[in-house]
């Protein structure tokens, strides 16, 4: 767990449940410290990165075909922790902790791995509030995806600190942690630059 003496402070007037539901359809909102956070939907782009990386993982850690399975998935899950209302890109838990989701519309159970997808709107929160969240609720790992700089930086937690163990970028082939059973080309996530003309 994180050093409490080392995480910002929920502000006096801090933002409730309510703030969310009042926002557009198009906004996902996050209540982060006692602030609302409210971004758009995300970019094709975007959101295309997340869907290619969960199929890297789905078969063979969800569905155990062609690897160890013991995981459990969700896009855009809404995690209650504490105070926090957040909505990484992906969450993962060890099936032993879940072993199957709740048929609810948030999960108060922290997951034991995140994606965030990171974009210009959104990663100053997901580097700074957002990791000392996961941090403080026991988040063993946390991956961050760029598909505009095609990077992949991989955090572990330790001692309550976030340590990076991996990079990776272009095309470089992916192990990392704890997904080390199953490797892949970073170049599967990104999603094409042009759309290929038809075969006559």
């Amino acid at each position: 767990m994180a050093d409490s003496d080392t995480l910002p402070k929920v502000t006096s007037n801090p933002a409730t449940y309510a703030d969310i539901e009042a926002l557009p359809e198009n906004m996902v909102g996050e209540i982060l410290f006692g602030v609302l956070h409210a971004h758009p939907r995300p970019a094709l782009r975007h959101s295309r990165a997340a869907w290619r990386l969960g199929g890297q993982l789905d078969g063979p850690f969800d569905r155990g075909q062609g690897g160890p399975g013991g995981w459990i998935f969700a896009p855009e899950a809404e995690l209650h922790l504490g105070d926090h209302v957040i909505v990484p890109d992906i969450s993962g838990w060890r099936r032993e902790k879940l072993p199957r989701l709740p048929d609810t519309a948030a999960i108060d159970i922290p997951p034991d791995w995140v994606t965030e997808i990171l974009s210009p709107s959104t990663q100053r929160a997901d580097r700074t509030d957002k990791l000392a969240i996961y941090a403080a609720f026991g988040v063993a790992h946390a991956w961050y995806l760029a598909p505009t700089l095609k990077t992949l930086e991989v955090m572990t937690l330790v001692n309550g600190k976030w340590q990076i163990t991996a990079m990776f970028k272009d095309a470089e082939s992916v192990t990392a942690v704890p997904f080390e059973a199953h490797t892949f080309p970073l170049d599967v996530l990104w999603p094409e630059d042009t759309i290929p003309e038809p075969q006559s």
